[in-house]
């Protein structure tokens, strides 16, 4: 997998790619336990279910979907609830957390522990 770094971005959007490319070396899903993908942006937050063996996507939410008028973080912790839901009607029990980058706080780590509240194990 390769980033290229742009130069007309900032420096925080570039340590993120740094980071994620660093993620990414470790972490890999299979079909049995995929890689639960996290993307935040500033209004919304995306989370994936993707089988990196065949490079398909198994599932996808994300906070375009929901109709609620929630905050960044309730709405991730929704997200994640329904992400988990959906897996387990596919039969997915557990997943490999991929944060994409970003720190493991806030609504990154709001949409994990909804994950985790509805049963899906990392």
């Amino acid at each position: 997998m390769k980033i290229v770094l742009k130069k007309n971005t900032s420096p925080k959007v570039n340590n993120r790619l740094k980071k994620k490319l660093r993620i990414r070396k470790k972490v890999s899903g299979t079909v049995e336990k995929p890689r639960l993908c996290v993307f935040k942006s500033a209004k919304h937050i995306y989370a994936s279910l993707i089988d990196d063996t065949t490079g398909k996507t198994l599932l996808t939410v994300s906070s375009l979907n929901i109709k609620d008028d929630l905050s960044g973080v309730e709405m991730a912790k929704k997200v994640g609830l329904e992400i988990a839901g959906k897996a387990k009607s596919e039969k997915i029990e557990t997943v490999v957390f991929d944060r994409n980058g970003f720190i493991y706080h806030g609504r990154i780590k709001s949409l994990a522990d909804g994950a985790r509240e509805a049963g899906l194990k990392f």
